[in-house]
């Protein structure tokens, strides 16, 4: 039986993977921040063959990504996937409990925390994968060395690209501090996809309704290339996707000495129980 954790797995391609791997009867465990949407999506899995649970967790709080990793460690003796998918606009300013910038948690520090923290979970798996959905390809923005937390000058746009810039760095400085592990680490930026949700304000939220009506893919086409990865892993420890086209390495988004830097930086800001 396959063990597979999908963060931000009630909604979207979260939830497409999850259920993907429920049929195949895989032991599931996602974590999602809506009681309400976890409930059903244990619903839709209780006539498939896999075992399905659900972890309601805050994934902006350190804490709680903390909690999460003892809450997976304890259900799972091995992992074959961690799929990352976690992701919300945050049109002004927000500080965590931890009085880190939004963004920068839940696009970068909480993937950051589960994928170092379930290394040893993952490296007894047979083919462990992690999977992280974000904007892989795209070289627009930069990481703010000088202002990670963005306190000078926010900006909702900005501020995200800047995250993904760092989102990006993740699976470089991950295998360069696991060079012997068996472990892969798959970005993928999947296509415009109907996600389920929309947290954003008005009039943005008609607007996205809109575009998305228009142009978005539903999760279940848009999950096919992330799954087919997935499913036949090459070679590599490092796969990087854009809508289904294989990515340049050698991209400066995915610089091996900014990707150092970031996790020298990223140290201190989790202080006292950095994983590996």
């Amino acid at each position: 039986m396959r063990d597979v954790v999908v963060a931000g797995g009630t909604t979207g391609m979260g939830r497409e993977i999850a259920l993907h791997y429920l049929r195949q009867g895989a032991r599931v465990t996602v974590i999602g921040s809506t009681p309400e949407r976890g409930r059903a999506l244990l619903d839709d899995a209780a006539g498939l063959p896999g075992e399905a649970a659900f972890v309601a967790a805050d994934l902006l709080s350190i804490a709680e990504n903390r909690r999460v990793i003892a809450e997976v460690e304890s259900r799972h003796e091995s992992l074959d996937a961690l799929v990352l998918t976690a992701m919300l606009p945050f049109m002004k300013r927000r500080e965590t409990v931890d009085g880190l910038e939004a963004t920068f948690v839940l696009y970068y520090l909480s993937r950051f925390l589960l994928s170092y923290g379930l290394t040893d979970l993952l490296e007894r798996g047979e083919t462990p994968i992690i999977t992280n959905i974000g904007a892989t390809g795209i070289t627009k923005g930069a990481v703010q060395w000088d202002d990670l937390q963005s306190t000078r000058k926010y900006s909702v746009i900005r501020t995200m690209m800047a995250s993904g810039r760092a989102n990006d760095l993740l699976p470089i400085h991950y295998l360069q501090n696991h060079p012997d592990g068996r472990t892969k680490y798959f970005g993928v930026q999947p296509p415009y996809t109907r996600s389920g949700t929309n947290h954003l304000p008005q009039p943005f939220r008609t607007v996205s309704r809109v575009l998305g009506a228009a142009f978005a893919k539903p999760p279940a086409e848009s999950v096919r290339d992330t799954l087919a990865v997935m499913d036949a892993q090459p070679a590599e420890r490092l796969i990087l996707r854009a809508v289904g086209t294989a990515v340049d390495p050698g991209l400066p988004t995915f610089d091996p000495a900014s990707a150092r830097r970031l996790y020298e930086l990223t140290a201190p800001l989790l202080a006292e129980s950095l994983p590996g």
